[in-house]
């Protein structure tokens, strides 16, 4: 009797049961079957019945309910299994997530955007900024990756008053770079979010300091030699007229101080041209053998007049650094040239290039002349710095040479190390 009542309790929540499991097993189901198909069962005894009363052997009518109960089960059990599977496949109905319409617009847009929560922790960034931040933890707070206090205090009042801010920051590595930051709320599916976008505004800012820069630079290093034209003019037109010796000297003084003018201008607009691509590194093999071969080539009739011989020191494999080929002339034709001209007392500029074990690669160009002295060493990548003014005038330099190879360097991801002692020379090394 407990067995048929325990079945009976099966038969109530069968259904439920069904809903979840698909089946069920053990010695339930069989009697969960015939109780479920009881007036089937009914039917096959009064058939068997029935049988028995017409005649038929009390065995035979036996066997004949019994046959009828088991095609009933069968029945039933195939049932059961078409609805476990149907139940089975059902599509289940997964969680929501709030994020998502945020996640979607984000991704869509070409600035850094990043998703906070409540706390200021991060839940999300769209590619723009795994580009430019890197992959940044879910769910750590915004302070590990900027510490800046205009940033973390414009991001406070914005949770706790819920109204847009935004400030202007600056970043120094991997390059300087600019940002109008900005903060406001938004809600979606009842869930209040904040959202954390980076707009870029670096080239606006190089531009407007260019343009200063020039101006400042320019203005400064051009009144020299537009003085002296204006006043060799003034001389030629007034008491040197009728002098032709005279206008002979001035006008090859004049030609000069043009080339003067000219180098500056074009020192000034390369300067500028590296500023507006300091942030972009280069993305091409550059092979430094051949690259120092050119530079010698092309500085030789300067060596010669100069009476300095270039002594190129290489190794017999090729030595491939990441960079732009034209820039890489620049820098090493701007260090060669400055060891032949401010070293030329010595004779000879060793240029040596090597590959070092850890992987790093090295060019050294070191010259034999007076060297330079300690308190200036730090300051000669600075623009227009000279150690000796006239000296470097009256060899036709600008003061922008190592100010240019520094920008190169750095958009190269290199450094320039300077050595020098008095009396024995200068090592200018440039390590990739």
């Amino acid at each position: 009797m407990n067995l048929l009542y325990q079945a009976w309790t099966d038969e109530i929540r069968g259904a439920s049961q069904v809903a979840e499991n698909g089946q069920i097993s053990g010695w339930r189901r069989p009697i969960r079957l015939l109780l479920s198909r009881w007036l089937a069962v009914i039917a096959s005894a009064l058939m068997a019945g029935a049988a028995w009363y017409s005649g038929a052997e009390i065995g035979y009518a036996v066997v004949l309910f019994l046959l009828l109960v088991v095609l009933v089960m069968a029945i039933g059990a195939s049932t059961e299994d078409d609805a476990g599977m149907a139940a089975a496949k059902a599509p289940v109905a997964m969680p929501v997530d709030p994020l998502s319409p945020v996640r979607a617009s984000i991704e869509a847009l070409d600035m850094p955007v990043l998703v906070m929560g409540p706390e200021a922790d991060l839940l999300a960034q769209n590619m723009a900024a795994e580009r430019a931040f890197g992959d940044l933890s879910q769910g750590q707070h915004v302070s590990a990756r900027w510490r800046s206090p205009g940033i973390l205090d414009m991001i406070r009042e914005t949770i706790e008053t819920g109204s847009p801010n935004q400030i202007e920051h600056s970043e120094r590595l991997p390059s300087e770079r600019v940002y109008i930051v900005r903060v406001a709320p938004v809600e979606t599916e009842g869930q209040a979010f904040f959202l954390l976008s980076f707009r870029d505004i670096s080239e606006l800012r190089r531009l407007d300091r260019m343009r200063s820069d020039f101006v400042a630079n320019a203005s400064h290093e051009l009144r020299t030699p537009l003085a002296s034209l204006r006043g060799f003019i003034e001389t030629m037109q007034g008491p040197a007229r009728d002098d032709a010796k005279a206008k002979e000297r001035f006008l090859a003084i004049m030609l000069d101080q043009a080339n003067r003018m000219s180098r500056l201008v074009d020192d000034l607009l390369s300067l500028s041209r590296l500023e507006l691509k300091a942030h972009l590194p280069p993305d091409q093999l550059v092979d430094l053998k051949p690259v120092l071969g050119h530079v010698r080539d092309s500085l030789a009739p300067l060596a010669a007049d100069l009476g300095v011989e270039i002594r190129l020191d290489l190794p017999e494999e090729a030595v491939e650094v990441m960079g732009e080929r034209d820039e890489l002339v620049e820098v090493f034709e701007n260090l060669i040239e400055n060891a032949c001209k401010y070293g030329q007392e010595g004779k000879l500029v060793d240029v040596v290039l090597r590959r070092e074990p850890g992987g790093g690669t090295e060019v050294r160009v070191r010259d034999r002349g007076p060297g330079i002295p300690a308190e200036h060493v730090p300051r000669l990548t600075e623009r227009f710095y000279r150690v000796n003014v006239e000296d470097s005038r009256s060899k036709k330099g600008t003061g922008l040479g190592l100010a240019i190879v520094k920008h190169i360097l750095t958009r190269h991801r290199a450094r320039l190390i300077v050595k020098s002692e008095l009396g024995v020379g200068s090592e200018f090394t440039v390590r990739f």
